[in-house]
C-alpha cells in the first residue's frame, strides 16, 4: 500500500497560494467617492462587472423588516435614465451577457458577465440602472405581486423556514433577526415614494464599489470607469444604528411542525465577528466538525451511531456578532437521540481529539477554498467584493491564511471550550405534524487549451486528456452509461447508489479512510447520475495527482462493497428523495414524469422513488455493477495542471487492468405521453405550480439544437413569456420552460409558480405562448438574442476543469465528437423562426399535452 502524505507542511500550502496572493488588484477612489477595484485575467476572453452597494436589510432602518432593499434591489431593473426596463435584460442578453442581483443583510449587488468584448455594455447598464433608476410608479405593484410569490416560495421552503426561525431566535436586539426578504404585511405597506426616499439615501457612489475582472485592457478600463460612474455626484450618507446583541445567557429552542417527511435541526451558536482574534480558529474548528465525510461529526452521527442522514457545520461571523452553525437532517423518531449524542460527543473532545492529520486537513481544505474561489471571474470579481465590502481589506485572504496557518489543536479545543458552550445556543427544528400529537403526549408523560485530446484504447475506454495550468488543480472524470434505461423496472435508483458505493470502501481503504486520504489533501471526490448516466469525479491540487490515480484506481476496480456502508447510504438515499419530495416543485415534476412517460423507465428520475430504491439489495448493486463497469463502456476526463507524456502511462497502465467488455444497450421505443389531459394534484402549500408537458427530440434527435433554442426562448428575464406573465400581469414568480433529456426522446414542459386563485390565467397564458410561435409570430431580434444568450452561455461554461470535462467525457458516452462544443454555435444559428414554428406544431399539439397543477387545488 502507498503511502500519501496527510501532515503537509504550512510551507507546502503557502508556497502554492503565494503566486495566487501576488495577483495585481487596483484599488482607487473616484473624486466622488466611488471605490474601484480592477483585476485583469486573460485566461478567458469573459469580464464579470460588480457593483456592490453598501446598504442591506439591516440598514432599513425606520422601515425594518419591510424588505425595502431587497424591493429596490428588485425595481432597478424596471427602469433607468437611459433606457426602460425592457430593454435592460434584453440588451444584455443581446450582448451574450448574464445579469442579476441580490440582496443580503449587509449588501445589495448587482453583476453582469458578459464576454470580453461587450464590457463596455456591462459598465453602461450597470452604471444607468443602479444610479439612475426611474422606478416607473406603473411597476411598483407589479413587482410586489411578483416578490409577494417569492415569499410564498420562501414559506414553502423548509430549509429557508428553519434558517429564517434560527435567526429570528438566535438574535434578539440585532438586526439580523429579521428576514431579508421582509415580513410580508410590513412589506406590503411599502410605498413609491417609500421606494425612492430608501434609494435617495442609499445609493450614493460614495456608498458603493465597482469590481471589474476578466479579459480587458486597465488603462482603458479606468477610463471606461470614470466615463460611466465618474459623472453621479457623491451624498450626505446617514448614519444607521445598528444595535448589539447582548450576551445569550441560557439556551433557546423552537420546534416547528409541518407538512414534511423528515426533520431539520438547525443550531447556533452565539460567537464574535469577523475581527476577533478567534475567528480563524472558530473556522478551522468549523472544518474539523463538519465539513466532509471523514469529519468528526459526521463520521460519529452519521457512519458510527447511525442518527442522522447528513451533518454540516460552519462559522458565519459578518459583523461584530455571529453563529456557529451545525445542521442536521434525520429521521423524526431519532432527532432527540441526535441532540443529546452531539452534545454528549461535542463535550468529550480535547486536544488529543485533534490530531496532526485533522489539523492538517483543515489547512488544506481552507487553502483549496482560495483556490476554488478564482475559478471564474465572476468568482474572483465576487471575493474581491466581499474583501472591500464585508471585511475591510483586501489583504484579508493573505493575513487570514498566514492565521489559519498558525492554528493549532491546542487552539482548537480552547476555541471549543470557550465558544462552543451550550447556555448560549439556539436550536430550531422543523418535523412532520404526526410527531407534534407524539411529543405532547411524551410531555405531559415527561488561458487553457479548450480541446481535449482522445485515446481510445483496444479494450474500448476512451482516456480524454486537457492540459491547463491556470491554476495548481487537476479534475478528472469518470462516466459511464447507466441510468433508468439499463435498471431493472422495479430497481431504478441502482445507478445512483451504485456511484455513491463506488466513492466508498476498496480493498486497500475503509469509506473512513477514503475520506480522510481525499479531504486532507483539500480535494474532492463525489458522485453523479443522471437520467443517462452515472460516474464520479476527483479535484485535487496538481501535487496530490498520484493520490487521486490511486483513488480512482480503487474504486474502479476494487469496490468492497461494505453491507453496513450500504444500508447507511441507501437510508440516505431516501432521506434525499423524501426531503426532495417537500418541495412542491420537485414533486410536481416527478408526479407530472409518471403521467408523461407511463411504461417507459424514464417514468422515474435518475434517484429512482422510494418504492424502487426501498427494493434494491447490496446483491443488486454488485450486480449491476458487474454488468455497466466494463471497459466499452468506460471514458475518462482528465484537465488541469498536469504533462501528457506523464500521465498517459498511468492511466494506460490502469485502463489495461479491464478485461475487454461492452454494454448491451435496451431498446425501449417512446410514441405519445401515457396520461395526456388535464390533472390536479392537491398539496397543502400556499402557492400553485402549473405544468405543460410535451414530446420533443432526444439528446441524439435532428431537431436536438432547434429544442435548445425553444427551451431559452420560453427562459430567462427577456423572453417574451416572462415579460408577459411575471412584468405586466403579475401572474408568477417564476415562470419558464425546462426539459428532461433522454436520449431518444425528451419531455419538454413549461412550468410557473402563482397564486392558487390564478393558476387558470397562466394556462391560458403558457397556451397563448405556444400559438404565438406555433404561428411564426417570433421577431428577428428575441431570435438572435436566443442565439447570443445560449453562444456565451456555452462560453462561459468552458471556464472550468470540471465544467469542461463533464462536457467532454459525457459526449464520449453517448458517442458524440469529444469536442462537440465546437459545432455548438453554428447549429445555434442554423435556427430560423420557420423551424421553430415547425417544431412547435409538430411537437406542442394539444392532444399529446399533459397539464398539471400541483398545491391547494381540487
Amino acid at each position: 500500500m502507498t503511502d500519501f502524505p496527510q501532515n503537509r507542511s504550512v510551507d507546502d500550502s503557502r508556497s502554492l497560494i503565494a503566486p495566487l496572493l501576488k495577483e495585481p488588484v487596483e484599488r482607487y477612489l473616484l473624486p466622488n467617492g466611488l471605490t474601484a477595484l480592477l483585476k485583469t485575467d486573460r485566461s478567458s476572453p469573459v469580464c464579470s462587472v460588480q457593483v456592490w452597494v453598501k446598504t442591506g436589510s439591516v440598514h432599513e432602518d425606520r422601515h425594518l423588516g419591510s424588505g425595502i432593499s431587497h424591493f429596490v434591489e428588485h425595481m432597478l431593473f424596471k427602469g433607468a435614465e437611459r433606457r426602460v426596463g425592457k430593454e435592460i435584460a434584453r440588451e444584455v442578453h443581446e450582448s451574450g451577457g448574464y445579469i442579476n442581483a441580490y440582496t443580503t443583510f449587509d449588501r445589495t449587488v448587482y453583476y453582469i458577465d458578459v464576454p470580453s468584448e461587450n464590457v463596455e455594455v456591462a459598465l453602461d447598464v450597470l452604471s444607468d440602472s443602479v444610479f439612475s433608476s426611474s422606478f416607473p410608479e406603473e411597476e411598483v405593484d407589479k413587482e410586489r405581486e411578483v416578490i409577494n410569490r417569492e415569499i410564498a416560495m420562501g414559506e414553502d421552503d423548509p430549509d429557508g423556514k428553519v434558517m429564517h426561525t434560527l435567526f429570528e431566535t438566535a438574535f434578539n436586539k440585532h438586526n439580523y433577526r429579521y428576514p431579508i426578504i421582509g415580513y410580508k404585511d410590513v412589506f406590503n405597506r411599502i410605498t413609491r415614494q417609500d421606494l425612492l426616499d430608501y434609494y435617495n439615501a442609499r445609493y450614493a457612489p460614495n456608498n458603493a464599489v465597482v469590481v471589474v475582472t476578466g479579459d480587458f485592457d486597465l488603462a482603458e478600463m479606468r477610463r471606461s470607469v470614470e466615463k460611466w460612474f465618474g459623472p453621479f455626484a457623491r451624498k450626505p450618507l446617514p448614519t444607521i444604528y445598528l444595535p448589539d446583541e447582548p450576551l445569550q445567557l441560557a439556551e433557546r429552542r423552537r420546534d416547528l411542525y409541518e407538512d414534511v417527511q423528515i426533520s431539520r435541526v438547525a443550531m447556533g451558536f452565539q460567537v464574535p465577528g469577523l475581527t476577533h482574534a478567534d475567528t480563524p480558529a472558530l473556522d478551522a474548528l468549523s472544518v474539523a466538525l463538519g465539513s466532509g465525510d471523514s469529519s468528526l461529526l459526521y463520521q460519529h452521527l452519521r457512519e458510527e451511531t447511525q442518527l442522522v442522514h447528513n451533518v454540516d457545520v460552519s462559522n458565519w461571523t459578518p459583523g461584530s456578532v455571529g453563529v456557529f452553525y451545525v445542521s442536521l437532517l434525520c429521521d423524526p423518531d431519532k432527532r432527540d437521540a441526535a441532540l443529546k449524542e452531539l452534545r454528549r460527543y461535542v463535550e468529550r473532545l480535547d486536544v488529543d481529539s485533534f490530531s496532526e492529520e485533522i489539523v492538517a486537513k483543515v489547512r488544506r481544505q481552507l487553502l483549496v477554498n482560495e483556490v476554488n474561489s478564482r475559478k471564474t471571474v465572476s468568482g474572483q470579481a465576487a471575493r474581491l467584493g466581499a474583501a472591500e465590502v464585508v471585511v475591510g481589506d483586501l489583504g484579508y485572504a493573505k493575513n487570514y491564511l498566514k492565521r489559519i496557518g498558525e492554528v493549532t489543536a491546542e487552539d482548537l479545543a480552547r476555541v471549543l471550550k470557550t465558544w462552543i458552550r451550550w447556555d448560549r445556543l439556539t436550536v430550531v427544528t422543523l418535523n412532520p405534524k404526526s410527531e407534534q400529537a407524539k411529543e405532547d403526549d411524551a410531555l405531559q408523560a415527561d488561458s487553457p487549451v479548450w480541446d481535449f485530446e482522445e485515446t481510445r484504447f483496444p479494450n474500448g475506454c476512451a482516456l480524454l486528456t486537457r492540459e491547463n495550468r491556470r491554476l495548481p488543480s487537476v479534475h478528472i472524470r469518470v462516466a459511464l452509461q447507466a441510468g433508468s434505461l439499463f435498471e431493472p423496472r422495479d430497481k431504478q435508483g441502482l445507478s445512483a447508489l451504485l456511484s455513491t458505493m463506488m466513492t466508498k470502501d476498496t480493498a486497500k481503504r475503509s469509506a473512513l479512510e477514503v475520506a480522510e486520504a481525499i479531504e486532507g489533501a483539500g480535494g474532492t471526490f463525489y458522485e453523479f447520475s443522471g437520467n443517462n448516466s452515472f460516474g464520479f469525479a476527483l479535484e485535487v491540487l496538481s501535487t496530490d495527482l498520484p493520490l487521486a490515480l490511486d483513488l480512482l484506481e480503487e474504486a474502479l476496480l476494487r469496490p468492497s462493497f461494505d453491507e453496513e456502508v450500504f444500508e447507511i447510504e441507501k437510508q440516505s438515499h431516501l432521506a434525499g428523495l423524501k426531503e426532495n419530495l417537500d418541495d412542491i416543485v420537485t414533486c410536481g415534476r416527478e408526479e407530472l414524469r409518471r403521467r408523461f412517460f407511463g411504461e417507459h423507465p424514464l417514468r422515474i428520475g435518475g434517484s429512482g422513488s422510494l418504492d424502487t430504491v426501498a427494493s434494491i439489495t447490496l446483491e443488486d448493486v454488485k450486480a449491476f455493477w458487474r454488468s455497466v463497469v466494463v471497459s466499452g463502456n468506460l471514458s475518462i476526463a482528465v484537465s488541469g495542471d498536469f504533462t501528457t507524456e506523464t500521465l498517459k502511462p498511468q492511466m494506460a497502465a490502469l485502463i489495461e487492468k479491464f478485461a475487454e467488455g461492452s454494454l448491451v444497450t435496451p431498446q425501449f421505443v417512446f410514441e405519445k405521453p401515457a396520461q395526456p389531459g388535464v390533472h390536479r394534484v392537491s398539496m397543502d402549500r400556499q402557492q400553485a405550480i402549473v405544468f405543460h408537458a410535451y414530446p420533443a427530440p432526444g439528446l441524439k434527435g435532428v431537431d436536438y439544437f432547434i429544442s435548445e433554442v425553444a427551451d431559452e426562448l420560453f427562459s430567462g428575464m427577456s423572453s417574451e413569456l416572462f415579460d408577459r406573465v411575471r412584468e405586466k400581469l403579475s401572474l408568477a414568480y417564476f415562470v419558464r420552460s425546462s426539459r428532461i433529456v433522454g436520449l431518444n426522446t425528451t419531455m419538454f414542459y413549461f412550468y410557473a409558480g402563482t397564486a392558487p386563485e390564478r393558476y387558470q390565467e397562466v394556462i391560458a397564458e403558457l397556451d397563448r405562448e405556444v400559438k404565438r410561435v406555433s404561428e411564426g409570430r417570433v421577431a428577428e431580434d428575441e431570435l438572435a438574442r436566443c442565439k447570443k444568450r445560449l453562444k456565451a452561455a456555452k462560453r462561459m461554461s468552458m471556464q472550468t476543469n470540471s465544467s469542461c470535462a463533464s462536457q467532454a467525457v459525457l459526449d464520449a458516452v453517448y458517442g458524440l465528437p469529444i469536442n462537440d462544443w465546437r459545432n455548438y454555435g453554428d447549429r445555434i444559428d442554423a435556427v430560423s423562426i420557420d423551424s421553430l414554428q415547425d417544431f412547435a406544431k409538430r411537437y406542442f399539439s394539444e392532444e399529446n399535452r399533459v397539464e398539471l397543477v400541483i398545491g391547494p387545488v381540487e
